[in-house]
């Protein structure tokens, strides 16, 4: 059987963000969805993913996913096989970043922890006018529920007080895929286009008329970038 394949959710989410990436892997290798909730800073939570993982493994993250991967990779490069950075980043939080954050958090505190997914990110998520399809909005509601609140005032710690992983690319050796929805608002392709850049010999995937959720909005076309990443030598 070939390598496991170890993915990591976003802020907010569940396993439910892999759904169609499970179901397309799971045939020819151990498709397994990280625990991302335990802890509120980047070390403790990838050193407790790590405690949790086949010896050796690919490794992809979406969005919050993104840090946690880069934060693995540098504690453990030897483990990971290959490496795949889906709509996110490696650079700090600008100012109006970082505000923002700050906002999403005083709106939890306030008790109006569901608003924040209702009001500001459902939107922000996908692509314009898909966030009133159903299905994909049902699940980033789902998402956001099962999540709660004290995960995510976790999860948000650990994003705000995360390092800056740029100086560390260079280092990133194994196979790379980036790839980000060319509409993402949240971490728009410019990211993307900067960390692939500073990875040797990383290959970058725009995806057109997608946003930030891309393993929702685009299954079929990231699974083929994933297809193509994951059999690559």
């Amino acid at each position: 059987m070939a390598e496991p394949l170890l993915l990591i959710p976003g802020l907010m989410c569940t396993a439910a963000l892999f759904e169609p990436q499970v179901t397309a892997f799971s045939d020819d290798r151990q498709v397994i969805v990280a625990d991302h909730t335990g802890a509120d800073d980047m070390p403790t939570i990838a050193s407790q993913i790590l405690a949790e993982a086949p010896p050796r493994f690919a490794l992809a993250g979406l969005s919050m996913g993104v840090y946690l991967a880069l934060e693995i990779t540098s504690l453990a490069p030897d483990r990971v096989t290959r490496l795949a950075l889906l709509d996110g980043k490696a650079r700090p939080d600008t100012a109006d970043e970082l505000a923002a954050r700050k906002g999403l958090l005083k709106m939890a505190d306030e008790g109006r922890y569901l608003n924040i997914t209702y009001d500001i990110l459902l939107s922000r998520l996908v692509a314009a006018g898909r966030s009133l399809e159903p299905e994909l909005r049902d699940t980033i509601i789902q998402m956001a529920t099962d999540t709660g609140v004290a995960v995510f005032r976790r999860q948000m710690a650990a994003i705000i007080n995360r390092r800056n992983y740029l100086a560390e690319l260079p280092n990133i050796s194994c196979p790379t895929l980036v790839l980000t929805g060319e509409v993402d608002e949240i971490t728009p392709p410019e990211y993307a286009r900067e960390t692939a850049g500073r990875i040797p010999h990383a290959r970058l995937v725009l995806i057109p008329g997608c946003g930030h959720l891309c393993t929702l909005e685009a299954p079929d076309t990231v699974n083929l970038a994933m297809r193509s990443w994951l059999d690559e030598m």
